[in-house]
């Protein structure tokens, strides 16, 4: 009969039942064995009916612990079966959340192109638009500064404009000036630009550090003008962050007003849209008198401070 027939098990069930355990069930098979068959009488030795039983109780406690690590196995397979499910609906469910969080993000408009420094200046504007900017400073408490053009300035001597990653800067020199006439140095935090027997246009302290590796400068004819037109292309260190103005002590905008470039948030990495979405969190924010996200979860850990220390008196604390 194989170790495993289960044809008895009914009759087994109901016995251990009837005696009261497992030891009474024992007691009473081998009663059976001694009242109703040799077991004992025709065996060739007195060791051999106990060689018997070991032999079948040994067989049979291998296969419990086998049944013991099959089971194991499975119960294994189901939880890992389980947790990739879960994790599938997870992600699925992450999935559709980030797209219609993406979907709610509006793109912003780029910057219009600038305009030829020569027709603004035909047009007598140049000057014009500035203090006009500068008088129409920011009334709201968002912030003091020239309103920003294409994310910058148009000043007297130069214009320039932004993005995060870096600056442009056009200077207008007369007609036939060729390189060799004009001094450039650009350095980490000084720029000069000079034509030769003449007055700097600029010289002096940039308002942050510049990648000198990454900056280039390059001279074309003003297709819109009677001169040429000398572009300085500055990258920043720091490429998180508006400037306020290129040169420290030339006319400063006000960074809250300046529009990020054309771009869908999602087309960014991961660190650099969460860097941004602060930036602009924080940027609507102070327009609205409220704290930025570093503020507010200060405020949030004092106020999670003050309830876990209701016995402390913070009426006299200065925090800032």
């Amino acid at each position: 009969m194989a170790m495993d027939d289960e044809r008895f098990d009914g009759m087994y069930l109901q016995l251990a039942q009837q005696v009261g355990g497992i030891d009474p069930l024992l007691d009473s098979f081998f009663g059976f064995l001694r009242r109703k068959t040799d077991f004992f009488s025709g065996a060739v030795s007195a060791d051999a009916a106990q060689e018997t039983l070991l032999k079948a109780f040994g067989k049979n406690r291998d296969r419990a612990a086998e049944d013991v690590r099959e089971k194991a196995a499975k119960e294994k397979k189901r939880k890992a079966e389980e947790q990739k499910r879960r994790a599938r609906l997870q992600a699925d469910k992450d999935a559709k959340q980030q797209k219609a969080e993406e979907s709610r993000i509006e793109e912003v408009p780029a910057p219009a192109p600038a305009e030829a420094p020569a027709a603004a200046e035909s047009s007598g504007e140049t000057s014009g638009e500035a203090s006009a900017d500068a008088e129409g400073e920011d009334d709201k408490g968002e912030g003091k500064g020239l309103k920003p053009v294409n994310n910058g300035a148009i000043l007297d001597n130069y214009r320039w404009t932004q993005t995060l990653q870096d600056l442009q800067v056009v200077i207008e020199i007369p007609k036939g000036t060729r390189t060799k006439f004009l001094d450039v140095q650009i350095q980490k935090q000084q720029l000069k630009v000079q034509v030769k027997g003449s007055d700097a246009v600029v010289d002096g302290e940039l308002h942050k550090a510049i990648k000198m590796e990454d900056s280039t400068w390059s001279v074309e004819d003003n297709p819109s003008g009677d001169n040429r037109l000398l572009t300085l292309s500055l990258s920043k260190v720091n490429q998180m962050e508006w400037w306020t103005c290129v040169m420290v002590g030339d006319p400063e905008i006000n960074t809250q007003k300046v529009e990020p470039e054309n771009s869908k948030l999602s087309d960014l990495d991961g660190e650099t849209r969460q860097t941004v979405e602060k930036m602009m969190y924080d940027q609507r924010q102070k327009a609205a008198g409220l704290p930025t996200a570093d503020e507010q979860s200060k405020q949030d850990m004092l106020k999670k401070f003050m309830e876990q220390h209701p016995e402390m008196d913070f009426s006299k604390a200065k925090i800032s």
